[in-house]
């Protein structure tokens, strides 16, 4: 995959935004929205099934609910200007510096982010290794990987 095209689906901070969640082209909304075409009307069998044999179907109402939140993906990323991650620092700093990833700016690694240490730690480790590999291997090394890790 060609640089400009990586630039639709890695955010400025190296997070696949077709991975998150809360992506309006992503896989969670398609596979999500698939599951749900699948179950159809599974409510009244989800019932027969918890009082018959399998207790577990009890749960299948909050399960239908977040498998709907699931569908909603409305985000069209950061470059775009909508980040979802509150207070997020990176997005106003990508806008302002010019660069296309972190690791491109001067002052990489830096505290602007607001990022948890979690998230902390593995933003330092991807803009490392774009940094190290290239951008363009960078995302065929981590395309197929979860981005929940």
């Amino acid at each position: 995959m060609k640089y400009k095209e990586i630039l639709n689906i890695l955010a400025p901070c190296g997070l696949n935004c077709r991975k998150c969640f809360a992506c309006s082209e992503g896989e969670i909304k398609m596979h999500s929205t698939k599951l749900q075409e699948l179950l159809g009307s599974f409510d009244r069998y989800a019932e027969r099934f918890s009082e018959l044999i399998y207790p577990v179907f009890k749960n299948y109402p909050s399960f239908k609910e977040l498998l709907a939140y699931f569908t909603q993906g409305d985000c069209d990323g950061c470059r775009s200007g909508m980040c979802k991650y509150p207070n997020c620092g990176v997005i106003a700093c990508y806008q302002k510096k010019g660069v296309d990833f972190c690791f491109q700016c001067e002052e990489f690694p830096c505290d602007k982010t607001n990022f948890d240490p979690d998230l902390k730690r593995r933003w330092i480790q991807m803009n490392n290794r774009m940094k190290e590999i290239g951008v363009e291997a960078y995302y065929q090394e981590t395309k197929d990987l979860p981005r929940y890790r």
